[in-house]
């Protein structure tokens, strides 16, 4: 009986031993090296980002086109470079914030740019867009970043590694060191930059491979549109068809129109806002909305219109039936000829569907 205990024993143990799965040996990137951070795009955005990294102690070099802007900087002590080039080659790891798929490739792949034109070898070990742009363009980007070399072999870092890592927030959040970075690219590399992104957001999201990051972007920007187009047109039907705005809104909060912009909906109305407690649950709130100060500050029409055009373009891309999209880039690229590019995207209550302002005293 004791024999068969231990033969018993021994075959469990042999079992265990077989049947348990292999380790799986992932690359472990270390953040240790990223003392010297490159900054490039230094806009509304750029700048607020650039800042906080200043304020958490990270040393600076930094590039923009406005000369005025690297003077500011280079007034407060920070290194400027005259190319993007010159950035890379004095930095750990290099983010770039800029307006358009176009001037990141400029940026990557320019005569001055990242990659001198198709070079292989690079200073950054990891290199961190946040521009919205088209996934393709990620991918694309990604893929060259991968073939390069590194200068110098540290921390397991055996070639460079490019990271999509679009945020959402606006310029408010960029201000407040509260924006959320929707990362696409290697998990490890996620991992070692988390620390550097919380340095300017509270919140970071992995979203899966290269250009993922710049789907959720632009997915989540589709979703807010359509949203906010849906929220208008019921408000303006209401008031056509005798109802208050305010009754609709005080309706939509407690019933399942219950919605992002249901709560901003509230500001759509009114020239002078005031939130209770319950509608403060979304990012970005202020004591005032766009509708209170003539639809300025906010996020920009042209900026919602520039999304949904990357939202479309996605779409015929993978031949993927989106008529709602189509049709909301139709109404914001119609709100911006009509020369409301630069008031928030809510204006659309006020410009296209001719809703009526109300008084909330």
């Amino acid at each position: 009986m004791a024999m068969v205990k231990i033969f018993r024993y021994r075959l469990r143990a042999l079992l265990s031993t077989s049947l348990s799965p292999s380790p799986v040996h992932s690359r472990s990137f270390s953040s240790s090296s990223f003392e010297n951070v490159g900054f490039i795009g230094l806009g509304n955005m750029g700048s607020r980002m650039a800042n906080n990294l200043l304020k958490a102690g990270y040393k600076l070099t930094v590039h923009d086109v406005n000369c005025n802007v690297m003077k500011k900087y280079s007034d407060m002590g920070v290194s400027t470079k005259q190319t993007p080039f010159g950035v890379a080659e004095a930095s750990d790891v290099l983010i770039t914030m800029l307006p358009s798929s176009s001037h990141v490739l400029n940026v990557y792949n320019g005569p001055d740019g990242l990659l001198q034109g198709g070079g292989h070898i690079l200073r950054p070990r990891l290199l961190i867009d946040s521009s919205t742009i088209d996934p393709q363009t990620s991918r694309k980007l990604s893929a060259s970043v991968s073939k390069c070399t590194l200068k110098e072999k540290k921390d397991n870092w055996e070639s460079p590694v490019m990271l999509d890592a679009p945020v959402s927030g606006g310029v408010v959040a960029a201000e407040a060191g509260s924006l959320t970075f929707m990362v696409g690219g290697s998990e490890d590399a996620y991992l070692a930059a988390k620390s550097l992104l919380l340095s300017m957001g509270k919140n970071t999201i992995f979203c899966g491979g290269p250009g993922n990051g710049s789907v959720a972007k632009i997915c989540n920007n589709l979703a807010m549109a359509v949203s906010m187009l849906g929220v208008s047109e019921a408000l303006a039907l209401g008031q056509s068809l005798g109802i208050t705005a305010s009754t609709l809104t005080n309706i939509f909060n407690s019933s399942s129109a219950r919605c992002w912009s249901r709560a901003f909906g509230a500001g759509l109305v009114f020239s002078r806002v005031s939130y209770s407690q319950e509608l403060v649950y979304f990012p970005g709130v202020m004591q005032g909305v766009p509708s209170s100060r003539n639809y300025s500050g906010g996020f920009a029409s042209k900026l919602m219109a520039k999304d949904l055009n990357l939202a479309a373009s996605s779409a015929e891309e993978v031949d993927q039936r989106c008529p709602l999209t189509f049709l909301a880039k139709h109404i914001f690229t119609e709100i911006c000829k009509d020369g409301h590019e630069t008031e928030d995207f809510s204006c659309v209550f006020r410009h296209y569907y001719s809703g009526k302002s109300e008084h909330n005293s």
